[in-house]
């Protein structure tokens, strides 16, 4: 079957940044004629024994033939990857598409031979496993199902590259080779082994940025002074554990210490003798391109730039940014920058400071990652405060590691969660999110990593509806309060401010999770016991009455209380407050009193968390802190303080609330099926009604996009927002209702009335009492300008209604009359589900009219929704009392209502061509429920990038 032409021409969507076992980098992209030279030079550093495993016999050398069909692809039926470092091949994937083997001859084969070769020097490194993903989506891109590949018995490491990849495949062994075929249909054990393998590259790639064992500093100034003097002074400060070496160019030859603790000087890398890790850049952004070129050649694993004249500054900054993450992946590096603020890490054995902070932190449980310096700065500076003790002993506010990303042109907050997901110094994960460039993993990589440490993220750029001028993200049209729901289904504890994150995190690094929301509540103020039990109500947790100790307690009777708080079962956490005393009383009195009471709690006491509330008792939260003594046990723990009852119950609430997540999701309901869906029959309903988008001329299409995650190939060159809204299709009502009826939704039956006596007709087919109401867009669902007449019980009634309102609204064609029959009297609803390119599907959920859409009292959860999902959607709107019983009235039927919801869960998620379903109003009585009104919307798919290979996102 002859290959259109236009397939002929080169992919550039194949092209791919990816990471490494080792952490390094690696670009993937498909092989073309001007590769002859490298695929020549590539073969000459592969060992004998490597060859002999491609060919199945000695092969020293490429002839011109082979060079020429190696590098010669029709990008459709053979097609050759490569894998390059430094500009130079480290290995190749081939695939040839097999011929018809008995297949008619108008049908093409789906299934080819596919083969590798991994330099020696690069084996090991995941680089053969990086490239099958990649060749396996092209293939499913043009058609191939199926792989299959012959290896030699001895060859046991590409033997294990197939068999762990964890695709559905056979073996066989015939004349001495072992011959494997696979399926190229990902599978949940293929994706699991993808995700396991982007998590363990991710957090390396971190670590050797995290973790060097040298550093050196370029444009270290000769003088005291500048971003590179202060950097290297910081390093040496804080106790940096590796070699530290200074880079100017305008030293002069020969080198010279630049300081007593004798830094050598160095006008280039070159000129170092031993290894560099990693690379702190403060040079001028046009200085850049050369340094990194430096790097690159000397081998250096990672870069921090702290050069501004990026994407920050405008168009010309935003290509050198591209330029720059282009340059240093080439090299195999990865950037954290540019104008960043500089990296972090507190452990004992590496105590890097390589940042504009004049002090290297107290060491602790809390990993930072911030899109700000200035926000950095202050967390910085708060967190040190709040753990102050004892110079180089961990703090209750203490940091494992810190990032600040800058423009976050490379290395993002999706890597530090790969990090911080099994990093044994980081308990708590502390956010300042300014962008989110892939929602979707970002989701995915927190829900992983918050089912064992907490996520608390704060959001910047919330309501402006772009990015920082530096970020590039994709656009999104969810709004940001389906972003943080969405966030918190996640389990990320989502804040509002800067002070809450660092409240909440503290809370969380020092104290066991609530295992309710029961709050005793003591201390020696009643107004302050009653202004904390009025916030523990606000934020929905259940005070116990406050006990009040007088002001004439002593720090014996704050013990005494605390003890009893805590081995009481009737709580589950304990606020104590306390205001300033008169007498002798110190403030390292009562935190001791409160801290061993905390430490001595037995059993179930022993789990519950403490947390303090004072009035000017500044000296209290240092004592609290509770720095270790001498010996290696711990005197008492640590107990955070808050200046305000509800900054200390806002973080409490958050705690419940998190357990309560961690609790839920280990059992995270099903996705349930249902007899009478038929997903096929849809299917094939979804293919003759997106045929006419299909077919539509090219030029009235915008051209592919690459999204900024990347450039993914699990299916066709990815559209970009406007290329799918162009070739959508509305549904009309009967193809709406047709394809809802083939998932067991039906919507009530509305008939045309384009005059009064075609309503009467109308009517008296339906039954009456009807409805009769309009359709034109901008009146739709608009009963509260009076454009809906219910219950109307005969003709003369009908006629009438129908006279008012072409009066009053406009003439019959313009409004686009119906009749509809009367549903039972219940509860307006509406129910929704939409494809957004950036995030997933998403299914929402509210009551319908203005009131709920003025208060955005809509709730979401992803797609595919669980029953245990649909149960929580409705009933975490604010007006879901409506729904069981407000003041009286008849509880409607909710399960009717869970079953709705996760029919249209299903829908969108089997036909991922359902971009955007409508259900409004969908009634709710005490029994059943009745669908009024319904809309779709079709399209191609966006593409799934959590589906295709691994990669890096794009520059």
């Amino acid at each position: 079957m002859p290959t259109p032409p236009d397939q002929h021409a080169y992919p550039t969507h194949w092209e791919a940044d990816v990471v490494l076992r080792d952490g390094g980098t690696a670009q993937i992209r498909p092989i073309t004629p001007d590769d002859a030279q490298r695929l020549v030079s590539f073969y000459e550093h592969v060992s004998d024994e490597s060859k002999y495993y491609r060919f199945f016999a000695p092969y020293p050398r490429l002839s011109d033939r082979d060079v020429h069909r190696f590098t010669h692809h029709d990008y459709v039926d053979r097609v050759g990857l490569a894998a390059i470092v430094g500009g130079e091949f480290i290995a190749t994937v081939r695939y040839d598409r097999i011929d018809g083997r008995g297949r008619s001859a108008s049908a093409p084969a789906d299934e080819a031979e596919v083969a590798f070769l991994v330099q020696d020097a690069h084996q090991g490194r995941g680089v053969a496993s990086a490239l099958l993903e990649h060749i396996a989506a092209v293939a499913r891109e043009r058609g191939i199902r199926r792989f299959a590949a012959e290896v030699l018995p001895a060859n046991t490491k590409m033997i294990k590259v197939f068999t762990d990849a964890g695709y559905t495949q056979q073996r066989s062994f015939e004349d001495g080779v072992v011959r494997l075929e696979f399926d190229l249909e990902p599978t949940d054990r293929s994706l699991a082994v993808m995700r396991a393998r982007e998590q363990r590259a991710e957090a390396r790639s971190v670590q050797r940025l995290l973790a060097p064992g040298s550093v050196a500093v370029i444009g270290t100034g000769r003088a005291p002074g500048g971003v590179g003097r202060t950097v290297l002074r910081n390093l040496l400060d804080g106790g940096f554990t590796g070699s530290l070496y200074a880079v100017n160019r305008a030293f002069p030859e020969g080198g010279a210490p630049l300081d007593p603790e004798g830094v050598p000087g160095h006008r280039a890398l070159r000129e170092i003798d031993g290894p560099v890790d990693l690379a702190i850049v403060a040079v001028p952004a046009g200085q850049v391109p050369s340094v990194v070129a430096d790097c690159g050649e000397h081998g250096v694993q990672g870069l921090v730039v702290l050069s501004a004249g990026y994407a920050e500054s405008g168009p010309e900054g935003r290509a050198r940014q591209r330029d720059l993450v282009r340059q240093a992946r080439t090299y195999g590096m990865r950037v954290i920058g540019p104008n960043a603020f500089g990296v972090i890490n507190t452990a004992d054995g590496v105590r890097l400071n390589a940042s504009l902070t004049p002090h290297l932190p107290i060491p602790g449980r809390l990993g930072l990652f911030t899109q700000s310096g200035a926000i950095g700065i202050a967390l910085l500076s708060g967190l040190h405060r709040r753990g102050a003790g004892l110079a180089g002993l961990a703090g209750i506010a203490g940091i494992s590691t810190f990032v600040s990303a800058g423009n976050r042109a490379d290395v993002s907050g999706n890597d530090l969660l790969q990090y911080w997901f099994d990093d044994p110094q980081t308990d708590v994960a502390l956010m300042y999110l300014e962008s989110i460039g892939n929602p979707r993993k970002f989701t995915r990589l927190a829900k992983r990593t918050a089912a064992v440490k907490p996520v608390v993220v704060v959001k910047g750029a919330r309501h402006s509806g772009a990015a920082p001028t530096g970020h590039a993200v994709p656009t999104t049209r969810i709004p940001d309060a389906t972003v943080s729901a969405l966030l918190r289904q996640a389990g990320v504890i989502r804040v509002d401010t800067v002070t809450e994150l660092a409240d909440v995190g503290v809370l969380l690094a020092s104290q066991p999770l609530p295992a309710g929301p029961r709050v005793a509540i003591l201390g020696n103020s009643e107004s302050l016991g009653l202004l904390t039990y009025d916030a523990c109500l606000t934020e929905g947790l259940r005070p116990l009455p406050p006990r009040d100790l007088t002001t004439a307690a002593e720090p014996g009777d704050f013990h005494s209380a605390l003890t009893e708080a805590l081995a009481d079962d009737g709580c589950d956490a304990v606020v104590v407050t306390a205001i300033p005393w008169v007498g002798d009383t110190c403030a390292a009195d009562l935190a001791a009193a409160v801290r061993e009471a905390a430490d001595a709690a037995p059993g179930p006491g022993g789990t519950k968390p403490v947390a303090v509330v004072h009035l000017e008792i500044p000296d209290l939260v240092e004592s609290l802190a509770g720095m270790r003594d001498e010996g290696d046990a711990p005197r008492a723990r640590r107990i955070p303080a808050y200046p305000a009852a509800e900054r200390a119950v806002r973080a409490l609430a958050e705690a419940v609330r998190y357990a309560r997540w961690r609790e839920e999701s280990a059992e995270p309901g099903r996705v349930p099926e249902y007899d009478d869906i038929d997903e096929s029959g849809a299917a094939a309903d979804i293919e003759v009604l997106l045929a006419p988008a299909a077919s539509a001329p090219a030029e009235s299409v915008p051209a592919p996009g690459v999204p900024a995650e990347g450039r993914p190939h699990s299916g066709a060159p990815p559209p970009d927002d406007a290329a799918t809204a162009a070739a959508g299709v509305e549904l009309s009502a009967a193809d709406t209702q047709r394809l809802l009826a083939r998932y067991g939704v039906s919507v009530l039956p509305a008939l045309p009335a384009p005059g009064p006596d075609a309503a009467v007709r109308a009517a008296e087919r339906l039954g009456f009492p009807v409805a009769l109401k309009p359709t034109a867009p901008h009146l739709r669902h608009r009963t509260d300008l009076g454009g809906v007449r219910l219950g109307l019980g005969g003709e003369a009634e009908l006629r009438r209604a129908y006279a008012e309102l072409t009066d009053y609204l406009g003439p019959p064609e313009e409004l686009g009359l119906v009749v509809q029959r009367m549903a039972p009297r219940g509860v307006d609803t509406v129910v929704r589900a939409a494809i957004d390119p950036a995030a997933g599907a998403v299914l929402s959920f509210g009551l319908a009219g203005a009131p709920s859409e003025l208060l955005g009292d809509t709730a979401h959860r992803l797609v595919p929704a669980t029953d245990r999902d649909a149960a929580e959607l409705i009933r975490s709107i604010r007006t879901a009392p409506l729904l069981f019983g407000w003041r009286g009235s008849k509880p409607v039927d909710t399960a009717a209502l869970e079953e709705l919801l996760l029919r249209v869960s299903r829908l969108v998620d089997d036909h991922p061509e359902m971009v955007a379903v409508d259900l409004e109003p969908v009634v709710v009585a005490q029994r059943a429920l009745s669908v009024l009104g319904a809309s779709a919307r079709l399209a191609p798919p966006p593409v799934r990038t959590d589906l295709g290979p691994r990669h890096l996102p794009a520059y």
